[in-house]
């Protein structure tokens, strides 16, 4: 891993992004302490995470127009 200063970071933000992009990780330090990382993005997966599924199957099931229930719910305050 590369460690950039925080002035190094300013004066290439362009050229360091690039890096970035292209798969570097690099660590931002100031006055000799590390503050922050800059490592590519990972895609976002795509769909509804599987995980998320089985918490929702703990709500109950609605019947009919769910947004009748929604905008009920909406008007109770």
């Amino acid at each position: 891993m590369k460690q950039l200063s925080v002035r190094e970071l300013h004066h290439r933000t362009g050229a360091i992004i690039n890096e970035v992009a292209g798969g570097d990780v690099v660590i931002i330090v100031k006055r000799g302490v590390p503050v922050a990382e800059l490592r590519p993005v990972t895609p976002a997966a795509k769909g509804f995470p599987p995980q998320h599924w089985e918490h929702l199957k703990k709500f109950p099931k609605l019947n009919g127009d769910s947004g009748r229930h929604i905008s009920r719910d909406r008007d109770r305050t």
